[in-house]
């Protein structure tokens, strides 16, 4: 096994020959390179995923606004080492002004912006040929899609609209190939690993890039400002802190109630916002309440509670920016509460008992205060690089082919969830608790008062054992508990004391880490010519087993009683991908390609379930693999394809006097309805000038990969002047 040292010796060997070659061999450098601008408009008016601020802002942007500008300066420098090695070095100066923050606009390393692009020196030893340093190695050729193209990472900045050339990311690697036989090739890669740039994920300020063109609903749910758990989960707290403090001051009870909420165990979210007239007690101070007055509708009631918390002034507040209920505009009735069709945090937990909110609270003296969700990205040390190998060769038929394996860290990133102590860091043990021990209020002895105050420590249910049905949530609906490897339970009076539990009294965090795994990829390939009587044709196929990737998976059950950290979750998949593809010339050079593509997700889940609330309202509540590129609040967290199919159409043919001109053009269609079309031309003026144009239309289901793009339609427009030796 290579060792770190090894391969960036390696890398540094590319980066420092050329610089003490260049004396002795100066007038062998070559210089060449161009000037490009490129500018973008939105073709359709609308909001994009991400791109609101809050549950009611409106902001949008209209057909004709900006979408890119884009001046870049590309340097290619060449020179010779001796008589039998060379040097290479490519820097893209580049910049977007319309980037939505610092990380989308000018230099980013390991970007489509990086502008040191490439750099390495080709040399051979003997039989072997070897090209060291930062570069790009392509394995796989399929229209529009990366299926064995998998050595570099990709920009998705603007999603498969950008050349492949220019939107793979070159890494640091060393690259041996060496020919076999009369027709065999035999490459070997060791490179560094690195992650996928994906807008809203992997950047510095990946929870500030709302109205980034391409952000997906699936990363939205991550970090989105509105939609995303990273955001959802603190505003979910800070409302149960508000109800906290109501209990306490007795808004529910008319008196002092020094438990909190420890004491509704038996009422469920549903069973609050289903209530058609919930019945309270106005307090002037803690514990001095008046007589009892019909609050509102539950769903109301907890709407104003979620959004003003306990009046104007009160931190707790969600002010309408989370997606915690389903409303429509700022007056108390426009909010709707469906479990059945869930499209807020709070409608996908339903069942969730309300002592459950006392473990996302501390109190610190004076009021309760909710738990925090932390971001923190632990990619794979670049000290572990990715290593594999790619045998070539031809049959006398004319069949080529190719043998592929590759040992790697996955280039998308995962994101896992669990609780922890927010001061020591500890990680936190799930408990998914029962209620049903006894205390007598007035005396505080152990007795059956008819009304269980504190959930049960010793019980604790297996995710297999949490009920579909909650006729009484008494006995049906567990209560979340956290606790650390001492035993300590966190929350604000969640259990019951005279059991012995103790207390931590440190606040708790939700930590969102993300991080890669490693996955073994085996491919092949195949490309064969022949005729079709007077139309040359070439037959070709991609296929891929991916084995260890890793996909979510949705737990509505588990979601439903408030166990966020089990209720989404990374696991393992293993996946089977394949590219058909036939390409024929006719005409006048006229290329006509089609392709079939197939995923299949071999570790697929579907565990189909229905669940009860406690007013009797049936709703989904199955586990199953989410689509990661659209699973979002607003569309029932969607289910992912056990076999999704793609089918695409690119045609390309060139134009004009003398043929300097090329138009293309590639439809692509996905499974569920989605569709995207990119018309691009490119006419060269002069062998200095050249000039291009392009059109993207993106439509169909707008829970479709492509069809969620609709709004960000684009046309552009650039130039670009060569020059060099």
């Amino acid at each position: 096994m290579y060792k770190c040292s090894t391969l960036y010796l390696a890398i540094a060997a590319a980066v420092s020959l050329p610089v003490a070659a260049s004396a002795s061999y100066l007038d062998d450098i070559e210089l060449n390179g161009y000037v490009k601008v490129e500018t973008s408009v939105f073709t359709h008016s609308g909001q994009k995923t991400g791109q609101a601020k809050t549950m009611l802002d409106a902001t949008k942007d209209s057909a004709g606004n900006l979408m890119k500008f884009e001046p870049s300066a590309r340097f290619f420098v060449n020179g010779p080492i001796g008589e039998d090695s060379s040097w290479h070095l490519d820097f893209n100066v580049i910049c977007d002004t319309k980037g939505v923050n610092s990380d989308w606009r000018c230099h980013k390393n390991y970007t489509q912006n990086d502008w040191f692009r490439e750099g390495y020196i080709d040399t051979s030893i003997g039989d072997l040929s070897l090209r060291i340093g930062k570069q790009q190695v392509v394995w796989g050729t399929a229209d529009g899609i990366k299926l064995l193209d998998i050595i570099n990472p990709t920009d998705f900045r603007e999603m498969a609209q950008n050349d492949m050339e220019d939107s793979r990311i070159p890494i640091w690697m060393v690259n041996a190939e060496m020919n076999v036989g009369e027709s065999g090739n035999l490459q070997f890669i060791l490179s560094e690993n690195r992650s996928n740039v994906i807008p809203g994920l992997t950047n510095d300020k990946r929870d500030e890039d709302s109205g980034h063109p391409f952000l997906m609903k699936g990363v939205d749910s991550i970090t989105g400002r509105v939609n995303g758990f990273l955001h959802v989960t603190p505003a979910l707290a800070a409302v149960s802190a508000s109800f906290n403090g109501a209990a306490f001051a007795g808004m529910f009870t008319g008196a002092l109630n020094p438990a909190g909420l420890a004491p509704f165990t038996g009422l469920t979210v549903d069973g609050f916002a289903s209530n058609p007239a919930v019945v309270g007690f106005p307090c002037a101070a803690p514990g001095v309440c008046g007589a009892p007055v019909v609050f509102g509708p539950g769903q109301i009631v907890l709407n104003n509670i979620a959004q003003n918390g306990l009046g104007p002034g009160d931190p707790n507040g969600n002010n309408n920016v989370t997606n915690l209920m389903n409303i429509s505009g700022p007056l108390p009735n426009q909010v709707t509460w469906n479990p059945a069709d869930p499209k807020s945090a709070f409608e996908y937990m339903p069942n969730a008992t309300f002592a459950t909110f006392n473990t996302f609270n501390t109190f610190n003296g004076t009021r309760f205060v909710g738990a925090t969700a932390v971001y923190e990205v632990k990619d794979p040390s670049t000290s572990k690089p990715n290593f594999g190998f790619r045998y070539r060769g031809s049959l006398d038929n004319g069949l080529n082919f190719s043998l592929n394996y590759f040992y790697h860290y996955s280039a998308n990133p995962e994101v896992n969830m669990y609780w922890r102590d927010a001061v020591t860091h500890q990680r936190l043990t799930v408990q998914r608790a029962l209620p049903g021990d006894y205390i007598n209020n007035a005396t505080g002895a152990p007795g059956a008062d008819g009304r269980p105050d504190f959930v049960n420590t010793a019980s604790n249910l297996t995710a297999d054992q949490v009920p579909n049905v909650v006729a009484n949530p008494f006995t049906d609906s567990p209560t979340i508990l956290l606790k650390n490897s001492a035993g300590q339970y966190y929350g604000a009076f969640n259990v019951n004391p005279m059991l012995g539990a103790v207390m931590s009294g440190n606040p708790v965090e939700l930590v969102m880490e993300q991080t890669r795994s490693r996955v073994n990829s085996f491919g092949a390939s195949f490309d064969y010519g022949t005729q079709w009587g007077d139309f040359p044709v070439v037959l070709r196929g991609e296929f891929l087993y991916d084995r260890n990737e890793r996909q979510p998976v949705v737990d509505k059950r588990l979601l439903a009683i408030g166990d966020l950290a089990n209720a989404l979750t990374m696991q393992d998949e293993n996946k089977f991908s394949y590219v058909l593809g036939v390409d024929v010339t006719v005409l006048t050079n006229l290329l006509i390609s089609g392709q079939f593509i197939q995923m299949r997700n071999l570790s697929y889940i579907d565990d189909s379930r229905t669940c009860t609330t406690q007013t009797g309202i049936q709703f989904d509540c199955s586990r199953y693999t989410a689509d990661f590129s659209t699973v979002h609040l607003t569309n029932g967290l969607q289910k992912g394809w056990k076999n999704k199919n793609f089918f695409s159409l690119f045609l390309s043919k060139p134009f004009g006097e003398s043929q300097l001109g090329r138009v293309n053009n590639i439809i692509m269609y996905e499974g569920g309805g989605g569709y995207w079309d990119r018309l691009n031309a490119e006419y060269s003026f002069s062998d200095e000038w050249v000039g291009t144009a392009e059109l993207n239309f993106y439509w169909g289901d707008q829970n479709t990969t492509f069809g969620q793009f609709r709004n960000s339609s684009n046309a552009q427009i650039g130039v670009k002047y060569i020059w060099g030796d």
